[in-house]
């Protein structure tokens, strides 16, 4: 019964819930073309453990138009899963295709992650912050993430420097 009460108490009080904070590493993005024309990058996502719970990531989800994130390939170190401890981070990588790079929407959009913690199931809805383009006057100018990693990702695929 003392470990039922102490269990809800770190419950209610927010320490035993994962505090998380995630993001896209934009360092590491670039163009992928295979033979077929098919179009993909590698997304670096650095997910952080604020709390003092351990977690772990089992999944992630896209539903962006233009977007289509890949299945786990093993090959290039994609996992299905990982466990982030108490003020650790870890990256997870992963392939997303960019079908049509016109159809990706200039509004915000989320990824979904879903992750486990001793207690509970959790899905979570995450958007993350702007993105800058440098525009023709050389201003910067803030864009949606997704639209911001589809404008770099299908420059670099048409650009004659990257062939």
């Amino acid at each position: 019964m003392t470990l039922v009460v102490i269990a809800t108490s770190l419950w209610w009080s927010g320490a035993a819930t994962p505090h998380i904070r995630w993001e896209i590493n934009d360092l590491f993005v670039n163009a992928d073309l295979d033979e077929n024309g098919f179009l993909s990058t590698d997304m670096h996502i650095a997910v952080e453990n604020e709390g003092l719970v351990p977690f772990t990531l089992t999944g992630i989800s896209v539903e962006i138009p233009g977007f289509r994130l890949m299945p786990v390939d093993e090959a290039y170190d994609e996992t299905t899963s990982v466990t982030v401890g108490s003020g650790d981070t870890e990256i997870l990588r992963r392939q997303l295709a960019i079908t049509d790079c016109a159809a990706v929407p200039h509004e915000p959009q989320p990824i979904r992650f879903t992750y486990r913690t001793w207690m509970y199931s959790e899905t979570e809805e995450v958007t993350w912050g702007s993105w800058h383009l440098t525009a023709a006057s050389g201003e910067q100018v803030p864009v949606a993430w997704q639209r911001g990693l589809a404008g770099k990702v299908c420059s670099e695929a048409v650009s004659s420097e990257w062939f």
